[in-house]
C-alpha cells in the first residue's frame, strides 16, 4: 500500500484544460469526466501497479490507467504515486 497520491502541475493543467473543453458541450458530463478520473487514480492507493506500463517509456515506474478515452499517467516513486499527465488517448506521445 503507498502513502498517497500527487498530482503534479502540468496533471492538473491537464485536468482544467479537459473540463474546459468538456464544459463546453456539457458541465454535468465534464464534471462526471473528472470524477471518473479521480476515482480511478483513487484506487491507486490500494492497487499502485494495477496500471499498465507506458509502452512509449517502458519503464516499470511509471504505468497509465485508461480511463474511459483518457490516459492518467503516473509514476511509483519513494512508497506514493505522482500523477504525471492526464492525456486524450487519440493524441500522439508525448503530446507536443
Amino acid at each position: 500500500m503507498t502513502t498517497g497520491i500527487v498530482w503534479t502541475e502540468p496533471a492538473v493543467s491537464d485536468l482544467d484544460s479537459i473540463h474546459a473543453y468538456i464544459s463546453r458541450d456539457s458541465t454535468v458530463y465534464a464534471d462526471s469526466v473528472l470524477a471518473e478520473i479521480f476515482d480511478a487514480s483513487d484506487r491507486l492507493i490500494d492497487y499502485p501497479e494495477s496500471g499498465r506500463v507506458v509502452p512509449e517509456i517502458d519503464d516499470a515506474s511509471i504505468r497509465e490507467l485508461i480511463v474511459g478515452n483518457y490516459r492518467v499517467m503516473y509514476e511509483l516513486c519513494h512508497g506514493g504515486i505522482q500523477i504525471l499527465a492526464v492525456i486524450h488517448g487519440a493524441r500522439k506521445f508525448p503530446n507536443s
